[in-house]
């Protein structure tokens, strides 16, 4: 099983998202976890690493299981474990590009149209949109096609 953090910068009414190369799509700064490390570590370093800048205070807002299936949705081909951060501010300046993508400001609503993978669009709505922690599995073709997904959340606390 594969483990990812990733971590979403909420200010001023807009999200900073990585535009994708291979598909055109956005995502939130983020990346795998290293062996030993924290979800929380693994969040902040990919941030800074995909970024330049530095996140201020993020916490936990999504767990989620993503299952890519074979083409027809039968055959379990790969699993994912992705806990979703979010901050409301950073420090240092944001890099226009990385290797793994252009860096890009984008107003909240817009997380409604970019075309990204419909999980992520449903855990980065989530995340700047409500309270609390949401949990979910969602089903995909290995081409990313949405097949189905199951969310749940938690709203004590922040």
């Amino acid at each position: 099983m594969q483990k990812i953090a990733n971590l979403l910068v909420v200010k001023d009414g807009q999200v900073l998202l990585l535009k994708k190369p291979r598909r055109g799509w956005y995502v939130a700064p983020g990346g795998k976890i290293d062996e030993g490390e924290s979800i929380y570590e693994a969040a902040v370093r990919e941030f800074v690493e995909e970024t330049g800048a530095q996140p201020i205070q993020p916490h936990l807002k999504g767990i989620y299981t993503m299952m890519i299936m074979d083409d027809e949705g039968q055959q379990l081909v790969n699993e994912w474990l992705l806990f979703t951060f979010v901050a409301h501010d950073y420090s240092g300046d944001v890099l226009k590009t990385t290797v793994e993508g252009e860096l890009e400001w984008h107003p909240l609503e817009s997380l409604h149209t970019l075309p990204m993978a419909e999980g992520d669009r449903s855990n980065l709505l989530f995340a700047v949109n409500e309270r609390g922690t949401q949990y979910g599995t969602f089903y995909y073709t290995e081409q990313f096609r949405l097949l189905r997904e199951s969310l749940q959340q938690s709203t004590e606390g922040e």
